[in-house]
């Protein structure tokens, strides 16, 4: 059971998709313009993300090596759709409110990436709560920049107004420079309190390792310590790989010098008797 815990933990903390991985900045920057939008892409993209995980995981073994990717795309975009047609039709107000990028969760890099480095190597269940954990992290990450923005440019939260009447919005806010500001403020804390994040290098050059080659899915500073394990037994490997080499090397050099050995000694004693 904490295997199920920690998946749904990595998610919402040290694995969170906005504050700490630094990924899906297109919807975060741009229909953040309120809680209530960026609460609505997180939960839209939290439904996709667990349910294209789900099935990713069901069929990882049906699904040919060399076209996952495509077929993770179709499998995507098939549940974006079903998703789409029900906000239209129950939720219109935050259907036009999302607009282009409801569809465009097809290609969003958080989806994808978990398909590939989780869903497609794990069980249902697992690739479940680590699908719900990421999703849950992204909207949290998009509501409380949405709190903000909303706070500051409207006076506002979730439409309900709590700011008094003295109180003189900054319209820029709720703009697309908004967006900017508020994520740099955000990530500027986390820098000051030393939290991780794909701008803040804990304990590493970089947060992730610099092992792009061989990435595990997760490139966060959460992961660090692994991936020094894992460097530090492959220079094992390789040092008693080379110590191993030169060890066979050096027994073939002692065979050959005594193979020529044995030949000098039958030359003269060749040599000998032929005189």
């Amino acid at each position: 059971m904490n295997k199920y815990v920690e998946r749904l933990y990595n998610g919402v903390t040290k694995e969170n998709p906005t504050f700490v991985l630094m990924l899906g900045m297109c919807p975060t920057l741009a229909v953040t313009s309120s809680a209530v939008n960026g609460m609505g892409m997180g939960l839209t993209t939290t439904v996709v993300l667990t349910a294209s995980n789900m099935v990713i995981s069901l069929l990882r073994k049906v699904i040919p090596d060399k076209v996952r990717i495509p077929a993770f795309i179709v499998i995507v975009a098939s549940l974006v759709t079903i998703v789409q047609q029900l906000l239209h039709a129950y939720v219109p107000s935050l259907y036009d409110s999302l607009g282009i990028y409801i569809p465009l969760i097809v290609v969003n890099c958080i989806i994808l990436g978990r398909a590939e480095a989780y869903a497609s190597k794990n069980t249902i269940l697992l690739s479940a709560c680590d699908g719900l954990g990421m999703g849950l992290g992204f909207t949290i990450g998009l509501t409380l920049i949405g709190v903000f923005r909303e706070l500051l440019g409207a006076g506002t939260i979730f439409d309900m107004s709590i700011t008094p009447d003295s109180f003189e919005p900054v319209t820029i806010f709720v703009l697309a420079p908004g967006a900017f500001f508020v994520l740099a403020c955000l990530t500027a804390l986390q820098n000051k309190f030393k939290m991780p994040s794909a701008t803040n290098k804990v304990d590493s050059d970089i947060a992730c390792g610099g092992n792009c080659s061989n990435c595990s899915g997760s490139a966060c500073a959460a992961n660090h310590g692994l991936i020094e394990a894992k460097k530090a037994a492959e220079k094992a490997k390789k040092a008693a790989a080379a110590k191993e080499a030169a060890v066979k090397a050096a027994a073939a050099q002692k065979e050959k010098a005594k193979m020529e050995v044995n030949e000098a000694v039958i030359k003269d004693s060749k040599t000998g008797k032929e005189k």
